[in-house]
């Protein structure tokens, strides 16, 4: 009888106490999208879902195609999915991910989301847990190739013109969509590549062949500037962390490069094997998200 009363009051004890908190990975994928819009565990768009790619990985999968005003919801789902409640999120980002995060973060990161229970259907949208709070748990954003200050190759149509995401994507516009500034105080860590080509020599500056240094650091100002790595004669150089760039050009609040590809060893693009630029950003994702 005594063994009986000792286990119904552990019972009764684990039942008063909150649910233990669980952390996440969330991977917003960029233009063209890849993945199953909906489905948290379908990495389509970055390469084998077996790779690491930090703590309890999920693809916060978006279209790739429409503006970032139309699919900021999807990005919302899976936020309050997973990064309310007692749970946190880590968040990387790759290419236009970049500008749908910080647009999202700008615009509601204030707003009151109910806590959900990070089980999803078949939308990606997750059921009540009870409580609301304001804003999203977030550690974190690491951000790899980083589109929030627009590319070059939108400004001259190199894309399809009629896409509504690369209207979004030219560089006047996408620093004039939000307060690149109103990150939540979450720290965006940027990580520039500069394995250009030929054809991106429109980029100003140092580039991984689709964003310049400008946009992949972090970089503030209504328009793109040319920026380079140490030693080059022709451009101001990016700086690592938050230090005012050469020439004196500042980042935005609360962004920082974490990495500058100095050997210009990464290319913009995954290659469907976790490549480019976001081998890099996910070798520091394994290491910190945990």
């Amino acid at each position: 009888m005594n063994a009986l009363r000792t286990l119904v009051a552990t019972w009764l004890v684990a039942l008063a106490l909150p649910a233990s908190a669980t952390n996440y990975t969330l991977w917003v994928n960029g233009r063209t999208g890849g993945g199953i819009v909906g489905n948290y565990d379908s990495f389509g768009y970055w390469g084998p879902a077996s790779t690491p790619a930090g703590i309890n990985k999920k693809s916060a999968n978006w279209d790739g195609r429409g503006s970032i005003a139309s699919q900021s919801p999807r990005l919302r789902d899976a936020l309050d999915c997973f990064c309310t409640g007692g749970n946190w999120c880590y968040v990387a980002a790759h290419s236009a991910g970049d500008l749908l995060v910080g647009y999202t973060l700008a615009n509601y990161g204030g707003t009151v989301r109910a806590n959900k229970n990070a089980v999803a259907n078949a939308s990606g949208v997750c059921g009540n847990a009870g409580g609301t709070q304001t804003g999203w748990n977030i550690k974190w954003v690491r951000v790899a190739a980083g589109s929030a200050g627009g590319s070059e190759l939108a400004d001259i149509g190199s894309w399809t013109t009629s896409e509504p995401l690369v209207q979004d994507l030219r560089t006047s516009t996408a620093r004039a969509m939000y307060n690149h500034n109103a990150t939540r105080g979450i720290w965006f860590h940027m990580y520039a590549g500069a394995r250009g080509t030929l054809y991106s020599g429109i980029l100003p500056g140092q580039d991984d062949e689709v964003e310049a240094y400008h946009s992949a650091g972090g970089v503030a100002g209504s328009a793109g500037r040319a920026l380079c790595n140490p030693g080059d004669w022709f451009c101001d150089d990016l700086t690592l962390g938050t230090a005012q760039n050469q020439g004196g050009s500042s980042k935005w609040a609360f962004h920082s490069v974490a990495f500058r590809d100095d050997g210009e060893d990464h290319r913009h693009y995954t290659g469907g094997n976790w490549g480019g630029i976001v081998s890099v950003l996910r070798a520091a994702v394994v290491d910190s998200a945990r």
